[in-house]
């Protein structure tokens, strides 16, 4: 007894195979961060401490924003930037008075600094 495929077939078998192949060769590409920060506002002050957790990445580029409630009871936003190099830790990227609580957690964005800048 011999099977004969149609084209149609043998293009749903290959589909087939390609699909179950499909979970081995994709793996999710896990990128870690190159930094990690923490910030807390308290008893009148407030602080941002920032360190660079990855040997293998270059300085880190940074901004933060963060909100918030004043000794008067107001808001205010405070911004900034800074630049984390490689070997960084616990580096304290900002320290303010005057504030009874955070409104929000510190929004932080780095980039990776380019060599030669």
């Amino acid at each position: 007894m011999t099977s004969t495929w149609t084209t149609a077939q043998r293009a749903g078998a290959g589909l087939a195979l390609m699909l179950l192949q499909l979970p081995i060769w994709s793996v999710p590409a896990g990128a870690a961060p190159a930094f990690t920060c923490g910030g807390f506002a308290m008893m009148g002050g407030a602080q941002l401490v920032c360190s660079h957790t990855n040997p293998e990445a270059p300085a880190q580029f940074c901004t933060f924003s963060w909100a918030m409630m004043t000794t008067s009871n107001g808001q205010s936003i405070v911004e900034g930037s800074f630049l984390l190099q490689p070997g960084t830790s616990n580096q304290t990227v900002y320290t303010g008075s005057g504030f009874t609580y955070a409104l929000s957690s510190p929004i932080i964005l780095c980039q990776a600094r380019k060599t030669g800048m």
